[in-house]
């Protein structure tokens, strides 16, 4: 990852919270939002590790700062995970991605939300992968090697243990598609920056 890069995804992030791009807008966001905060830190964790930056202590002190943070907010995403531009924390509480999971552009992770693996006698084992713009409602949980199609609402307290496709409202345990209206509504102020 580039500095570049660094920057147009955090301003994908920051421009989910309240549609504004400006140091201004930065840092009222840094104030107000604590998702936001935790995924600046996130951020800046992944592109110091990806550097020779790591040397020089930077790295650790940063990563010092996001391991205070998971305890603090109760949200457990590790730098390493592959998260596209746009991540929407609404409620910084409870969330768990595992490490090898894969999140799209422009996603909603509520208070609650875990995605899991599943090993064994599961029908499907391996770790979830999340398309673009999905809302991931409170207490959602995505168990195993589930592939969740681009604009899918996980609705609250859902249980998702097969496959989802493509703008697809899914709600229940274990859950069924409820709908195919998709996303829109749910995921608001989306920004694609050009890498």
């Amino acid at each position: 990852m580039t500095f570049q890069e660094l920057k147009k995804f955090i301003a994908a992030d920051q421009y989910r919270y309240e549609a504004g791009r400006g140091f201004k807008d930065f840092l009222k966001q840094w104030l107000k939002e604590s998702g936001f905060r935790f995924t600046v830190i996130m951020r800046f964790c992944a592109f110091l590790r990806s550097h020779r930056i790591t040397r020089y202590g930077t790295y650790h002190v940063c990563l010092w700062i996001h391991r205070r943070m998971q305890v603090r907010y109760g949200v457990y995403i590790e730098f390493s995970t592959q998260i596209g531009a746009g991540l929407y924390i609404g409620h910084a509480n409870s969330i768990v991605i595992n490490t090898r999971s894969k999140i799209g552009e422009n996603c909603s992770l509520s208070h609650s939300v875990t995605l899991g693996q599943t090993h064994g006698r599961s029908k499907h084992p391996g770790v979830p992968v999340i398309g673009d713009r999905v809302y991931l409602g409170c207490g959602a949980k995505i168990l195993g090697g589930i592939h969740v199609g681009n604009d899918v609402v996980v609705a609250p307290n859902a249980v998702v243990t097969k496959d989802v496709p493509q703008s697809a409202v899914i709600g229940g345990i274990p859950a069924k598609i409820l709908s195919v209206e998709g996303s829109h509504g749910y995921v608001s102020n989306t920004w694609s920056p050009v890498f």
